[in-house]
């Protein structure tokens, strides 16, 4: 199993990219995820062959084309940390597409397999799915980009913020075992920005026989790689913690298990 942090590459590369994630880089079968930094005027442009792609304009605006279509001056935040909504752009298998950034911009390429036969389409604030989850220092923000409501063949993407001192993707949870309707199976990544950028946040990534057992003290701009096992968010005092997540696997649902240990977190008087 590869290393469970990726590690950005800065300065980025010529076409922008500062951290790449495949399946045969992360060891697994469906997830592969990219950040990609572009200065104004510069562009990416890209076939997906055989995945499907769900582009997130993390911060910046940019003009976007893909199966025919474009969209124009998209993209409203400067910063994650605006915590609005961001426009993405959907794009099925076998399509090219291309990013024009009109301002300095991060981008992030997500990417799953694909079978065809969805149009692309532009996934525009106001139709991303805003909650609140938890309460008290278990309290988070949720922007749900692609769910399994919306049109897709593998791919799940979400975003969450979780302010400085509190718990995310929390009470611990997993997806590891292909066992519909109780658990399904998802491999997934955290894409990580910390406010202010010298903070960090800690991550566990374990199971119950503990055969991986690892606590991770995450930067900004790193990823990590979720496996297996359950996998806990916790942002230090004075720092707020943003991560983009991107799952996928042979069903496309998300059905979790949390760890019996602290399943009694869910009660609603606990104490």
């Amino acid at each position: 199993m590869a290393q469970l942090i990726v590690k950005p590459k800065l300065p980025a590369g010529p076409d922008g990219t500062i951290l790449s994630i495949t399946p045969e880089s992360a060891g697994w079968t469906y997830v592969g995820f990219e950040v990609v930094r572009l200065t104004a005027g510069q562009a990416l442009e890209r076939h997906t062959d055989d995945r499907e792609v769900c582009l997130v304009l993390l911060s910046g605006r940019a003009n976007a084309f893909a199966g025919g279509e474009q969209w124009l001056d998209i993209g409203r935040r400067m910063s994650v940390f605006e915590q609005t909504p961001p426009y993405s752009v959907y794009v099925p298998s076998g399509e090219r597409y291309r990013v024009e950034a009109l301002v300095d911009a991060e981008l992030a390429v997500c990417s799953a397999p694909g079978r065809g036969g969805h149009e692309a389409r532009l996934i525009a604030p106001e139709q991303v799915g805003t909650e609140i989850r938890g309460s008290g220092s278990m309290e988070r923000r949720i922007h749900n980009i692609l769910p399994e409501q919306e049109p897709a063949d593998s791919l799940l993407v979400v975003e969450v913020f979780t302010p400085g001192g509190h718990w995310s993707s929390y009470p611990p949870h997993k997806h590891d075992r292909d066992a519909l309707p109780e658990e399904s199976l998802l491999e997934e990544t955290y894409y990580y920005r910390i406010a202010p950028q010298q903070g960090f946040a800690v991550q566990r990534v374990y199971t119950d026989d503990r055969s991986l057992d690892e606590t991770l003290i995450v930067k900004d701009s790193e990823a990590v790689l979720v496996p297996r096992g359950y996998h806990p968010v916790s942002a230090p005092p004075g720092y707020d913690v943003y991560y983009l997540n991107v799952m996928a696997g042979p069903s496309r649902t998300w059905k979790f298990r949390n760890d019996p240990d602290h399943e009694w977190l869910m009660q609603p008087n606990r104490k």
